[in-house]
């Protein structure tokens, strides 16, 4: 999209922020992955970015974007499927960084499943981890260095659930408390438009169209869990069986 809109002078363009597909954290015999980086996607993962894809077939997307890790490369190569667009790798927008295997045997299935939740107490890190605070001054820099890139009009950004929440919180000028309240199912969309003065090219608004769409289940019929609650359940699965 480009608009340029009559009242201020202003281009508008849109952001297709999506979440990558549903990754494979646990394996099949629920044992955790050991490196979360190079987890490919399942093969509902596919499914779920291919049906994103047939919603954005007629997009015209002129630039894409992504983490770089595995999951966000695949999930934008579905997504985009024979558009002839090479997809930018921004590493400041990997995910939040858990701690090492050690530090995360420690932690309980409640402490994933509502990790994002305590993201504002004081000192808080995910998962024995990278600190939520850093986290954010990683992300919000690097989010904002592409707002301000004139040269794109409508761009698919394909990232994580933290990396979304860490963007959405800033441009609707919430805290590391709302990181919880920010959904983010797996191949999830959220539409952001942007509003730059055609005069000076500064960024005068970011508008929130659109949180957390899924095409193959738009209302979150069958999505009755949060996603960290769903992984925290397959974990926690895996250890009744084990025991």
């Amino acid at each position: 999209m480009d608009l340029n809109l009559p009242f201020d002078r202003t281009r508008r363009r849109r952001i297709y922020l999506m979440r990558h597909a549903e990754a494979e954290y646990v394996r099949p015999d629920g044992t955790r992955a050991p490196d979360s980086r190079v987890v490919p996607l399942t093969d509902r993962g596919r499914k779920q970015a291919a049906a994103m894809g047939e919603l954005l077939a007629d997009v015209p997307f002129d630039r894409a974007i992504c983490s770089g890790l595995p999951r966000t490369r695949e999930t934008s190569a579905i997504v985009l499927g024979n558009r002839k667009l090479d997809v930018a790798i921004v590493p400041e927008l990997e995910e939040i960084r858990g701690g090492d295997p050690i530090a995360r045997a420690k932690l309980s299935p409640v402490d994933y499943a509502y990790a994002m939740f305590q993201a504002s107490e004081p000192g808080a890190c995910y998962a024995s981890g990278e600190p939520f605070q850093a986290f954010v001054d990683r992300v919000v820099p690097a989010f904002t260095a592409i707002t301000n890139d004139p040269t794109w009009s409508t761009l698919l950004l394909v990232a994580h659930g933290g990396v979304n929440r860490a963007i959405l919180t800033d441009i609707t000028s919430a805290t590391l408390a709302a990181f919880g309240a920010f959904e983010q199912d797996s191949a999830c969309l959220n539409l952001i438009d942007v509003d730059t003065c055609l005069d000076s090219g500064a960024v005068l608004r970011r508008v929130l169209r659109g949180v957390n769409i899924t095409a193959e289940d738009p209302l979150k019929k069958t999505r009755q869990l949060l996603t960290m609650e769903g992984m925290a359940k397959r974990l926690l699965d895996a250890q009744k069986r084990n025991t």
